[in-house]
């Protein structure tokens, strides 16, 4: 009996374990089963995925830990695409800037009942006209001009080494032609080397031209979606007043661009017209040149007026003088007739303020960032005094 027993508790032990071998399997459903019948219940034809779940506990140590490390990975991942994309996102930063610059001019051809494309294409047409204008006309003498100094080069060599004339004493004195020869051939390269150099840093600014122009088109057409999606980044609580901010600081930027090429196309014009009045060579060229170096805020024009003085004084000494009179002149008409009128009013940024921004922004980005300083500084100040100033005065 004990053994038929034996026997029989040992198939009831091999049955329940079949049975829990069987049963397991649903027991191991019955959690996903149930989480299952809950989606089922959470879902409706409002919200078919269910609604929001609770956030997780943002003081669990592992979340602040998980945080922080991301954070920082992230934080070092952006500066270094940032640095390796540094080139382009300054060509995308200048053709924003000149869309922004080109579209006040774009605006009125839309509140004209023109499309956007029509304006943009409109204004480009303009542009391109007045570009091809200018070219036609400033060729032939540009040529004309080249080819004469190239011709005097050695006359001027002579004169340099003439030690009774008034450039031969400068040059006995600051040793010119010597810096200017130590400069040539401090490099160490070949007359070929340099050529090439020449030539491939005239295709790179080339090049990166004709891409900002692209983008500025682009930029130009899709302005009013770029300012909607900027404006949509804003809490809706906060969109109203930051739509006034913004637009405010977008006008002022538009404003100092336009303003910057008339100044310097009169600064260009006057130029021309001082240097053919007293028989200065190369009175086109010049013109040219020290208009495109007024655009650069407030080192630009001193810089122009350096160079002409120096080709000035290869007629007299007295020209020489009157013309350096004459950028002296005309520097401070700039600055206290010429901004005032033309860009005071939009951008309304203190003389302090504006070297201080052009010092930081041309040791930060060169050129294009003394451009863009101003604007930029405009952009702060209006900040602080619509948002900054009155939340510390009421603190």
């Amino acid at each position: 009996m004990i053994e038929v027993n034996n026997d029989l508790t040992n198939g009831d032990r091999a049955a329940e374990a079949d049975h829990d071998l069987v049963a397991q399997p649903h027991q191991q459903q019955g959690p996903v089963a149930e989480a299952e019948t809950t989606a089922a219940e959470m879902s409706s034809d409002e919200q078919p995925l269910g609604r929001l779940g609770r956030r997780f506990d943002r003081r669990s140590p592992f979340f602040v830990g998980m945080a922080a490390a991301a954070g920082v990975a992230i934080t070092y991942g952006a500066v270094r695409v940032l640095e390796s994309m540094s080139s382009i996102l300054v060509m995308i930063g200048v053709a924003f800037f000149l869309a922004l610059g080109l579209e006040p001019a774009a605006s009125w051809f839309v509140n004209h009942k023109l499309p956007r494309w029509a304006a943009t294409t409109l204004v480009f047409a303009i542009f391109l006209a007045l570009l091809g204008a200018f070219v036609g006309a400033a060729i032939p003498p540009l040529v004309q001009q080249a080819g004469e100094l190239i011709h005097q080069a050695p006359h001027y060599i002579q004169r340099a080494q003439d030690h009774s004339s008034a450039v031969g004493r400068l040059n006995d004195r600051f040793h010119l032609q010597q810096r200017i020869t130590d400069a040539l051939n401090g490099s160490g390269g070949s007359l070929l080397n340099e050529v090439v150099s020449a030539g491939t840093a005239v295709f790179k600014a080339v090049a990166d031209g004709l891409i900002v122009v692209v983008l500025t088109v682009y930029f130009l057409v899709d302005m009013p979606r770029i300012r909607t999606t900027l404006y949509r980044l804003v809490p809706h609580t906060r969109r109203p007043r930051v739509i006034l901010i913004g637009d405010e600081i977008f006008a002022k930027v538009g404003a100092y661009v336009l303003g910057n090429v008339l100044i310097s196309i009169i600064a260009g014009a006057a130029t021309f017209i001082w240097l053919t009045a007293f028989s200065v060579p190369y009175p086109l060229l010049l013109g040219i040149f020290v208009a495109l170096l007024d655009l650069v805020p407030v080192v630009g024009s001193t810089i122009a007026g350096v160079v002409v003085g120096a080709v000035a004084l290869t007629v007299s000494l007295p020209v020489c003088i009157a013309t350096i009179v004459f950028f002296v002149v005309f520097r401070l008409a700039e600055d206290y007739l010429l901004v005032p009128k033309i860009i005071g009013r939009a951008v309304k940024v203190p003389a302090l303020i504006t070297v201080v921004a052009v010092l930081i922004g041309g040791a930060l980005l060169g050129i294009v960032g003394a451009l863009v300083a101003i604007p930029i500084a405009a952009a702060l100040q209006l900040l602080t005094q619509e948002i900054l100033f009155p939340r510390l005065d009421n603190v």
